[in-house]
């Protein structure tokens, strides 16, 4: 909701502005410089990404308009996950787990938390590392390793949205230009007629420009710097399994290895002490 916000300011304040300012705001409205300008810039955003990242980054519009879908709720269905899954293994022994691992769209532990199982990159990267564990005998810090390595190339995963609007953003002046130039153009074969004719010629062709520039710093910026942040807030859920993982393998209980994950975690969101302890308690 901040973010609708935002732009209801933004738009708000230069249109405000504009009128107090003695200007006709039915001036400023150029549907053909708005559809050179922003159609230029989304042919370029589709000439420019692959196919997964253009889904990707459409596929983040609703979380950039209403807000995160990481929240302390999901934070502690991870913890809680993780910790149903230690327990479990502490107790009945690592092969107790394999049939959990294995299929973890139907095991009955992560049935238990829907919205990690239909995260599918995130519940697959939990399961995979137990699965290791329990097929192989690799030491904490090989496993840790290549955990690094995972979360590394998740993160340029989910960064590429924001990085592709970025670019999108930077270009949006420069179409601008584009429109306005082609303003000049039609201006210049008007050159001849009505002085008022010309005023509203080149007028259109300034509008080009301005779309353009506001376009860029005051929506389509925004909101690749949005789509950066969410893809720093879901990371942390892998970087809470890594910990958690790996404070296990040293040989750490569930409920203190849980604690390692939750430590992990960015502190706005952080769920505290006393509620994963109630929560694991309750399992």
């Amino acid at each position: 909701m901040l973010f609708i916000l935002g732009v209801v300011v933004v738009f708000g304040s230069v249109g405000v502005g504009y009128v107090m300012s003695h200007g006709q705001l039915l001036a400023l409205w150029q549907p053909f410089e708005i559809l050179i300008i922003c159609g230029a810039a989304f042919g370029a955003f589709l000439l420019s990404n692959p196919w997964h990242v253009v889904w990707s980054s459409f596929r983040m519009v609703p979380q950039v308009i209403m807000g995160s879908r990481i929240n302390k709720a999901m934070y502690m269905d991870v913890l809680g996950l993780l910790y149903d899954i230690l327990n479990k293994a502490r107790r009945e022994g690592i092969m107790a787990i394999e049939s959990d691992v294995e299929n973890p769209e139907t095991s009955a532990i992560f049935s238990r938390y829907p919205v990690i199982q239909a995260n599918t990159e995130l519940s697959f990267f939990i399961a995979d590392y137990f699965r290791i564990i329990a097929a192989g005998n690799l030491t904490s810090f090989e496993l840790e390793s290549l955990m690094d390595q995972e979360i590394e190339a998740r993160l340029h995963e989910l960064e590429q949205p924001g990085m592709a609007v970025g670019k999108v953003a930077d270009a949006l002046p420069g179409f601008g230009i584009v429109a306005a130039v082609l303003g000049i153009v039609i201006t210049m074969g008007a050159i001849g007629g009505e002085i008022e004719e010309i005023g509203a010629h080149v007028a259109a062709a300034l509008v080009g420009t301005f779309s353009g520039v506001l376009l860029a710093y005051g929506l389509v910026g925004p909101m690749a710097s949005v789509m950066r942040h969410l893809a720093e807030e879901e990371i942390k859920l892998y970087e809470a399994t890594k910990a958690c993982v790996i404070a296990s393998l040293n040989g750490l209980p569930p409920q203190l290895a849980v604690e390692f994950g939750r430590k992990s975690l960015f502190t706005h969101g952080r769920p505290s002490f006393d509620e994963v302890e109630s929560k694991v308690r309750s399992r």
